[in-house]
């Protein structure tokens, strides 16, 4: 027990240090980690690591929240139907194997990059005063609901909070700026991944003593991220998210 208390521990630490810095891909590292390392079901890991998102998520938030970093509007339109939408995956995530979910996610996350790295190259123009980041009239409200409730889905299904299609929807279909997206998006996530906790959670109890080792190592790691994520470029942030993306992808 205290080996395998020590090995939440430590995982929870990169689960953190990712989503500060970036925003995006604390259950990617925590998902595989918890199910291969710790040796919890998928089941198990999912419910875990959404409650192990929202609160790290939560934290960042309130960092980014701190420089204004946070569109209060655009949380709020992402985060009410994604609610909607990760109650329900949580249901859809028990009508599936779980070695099925495991090669879904893989191809989930190597679908993402793909489609990232295709629009790399178009212009972003988060200065636009018509911009959702800077106005959000009624069309923004629309885009981002529907967003909100595919993200939310995947929420469930796969217990994970959903920021490496958070981020690059703010940034690429609504045109915030990179930073503003990050502090946005742990808002979104955090708010996203307490409607599939509550979808988990109806189905079976929780080790509540190694959530919080994991959550432990979680919210040391996000502390150590978001000053990571002001030290360090955007666009090398960028690549060291997609190589990590991408080689968890394959891996899976």
């Amino acid at each position: 027990m205290i080996d395998q208390a020590l090995r939440a521990l430590l995982a929870g630490v990169p689960i953190g240090l990712q989503l500060g810095a970036t925003g995006t891909g604390g259950a990617i590292l925590g998902m595989p980690l918890m199910v291969y390392i710790a040796g919890m079901s998928l089941q198990q890991a999912a419910a875990m690591s959404l409650i192990i998102v929202a609160a790290s998520s939560l934290v960042g938030a309130w960092e980014y929240g701190r420089r204004g970093l946070v569109k209060t509007k655009a949380a709020a339109a992402f985060s009410w139907t994604g609610m909607v939408g990760s109650w329900g995956g949580a249901f859809g995530h028990r009508l599936v194997r779980e070695e099925v979910l495991l090669v879904l996610f893989g191809c989930l996350l190597l679908l993402v990059r793909a489609i990232m790295a295709r629009r790399q190259g178009q212009p972003v123009e988060p200065d636009d005063q018509e911009s959702c980041a800077v106005q959000f009239p009624r069309t923004c409200w629309l885009k981002v609901g529907a967003i909100g409730l595919v993200v939310g889905t995947i929420n469930g299904i796969f217990g994970v909070g959903g920021g490496f299609m958070v981020v690059p929807a703010l940034i690429l279909i609504l045109r915030f700026p990179a930073r503003a997206a990050i502090g946005t998006s742990l808002t979104i996530i955090s708010l996203i991944s307490i409607g599939g906790v509550i979808g988990h959670l109806q189905f079976g109890g929780i080790d509540w003593n190694l959530l919080a080792y994991v959550l432990l190592g979680s919210l040391t790691g996000m502390l150590l991220g978001v000053r990571a994520g002001s030290w360090v470029a955007s666009p090398v942030m960028s690549k060291v998210t997609s190589a990590i993306t991408i080689s968890i992808g394959i891996v899976l």
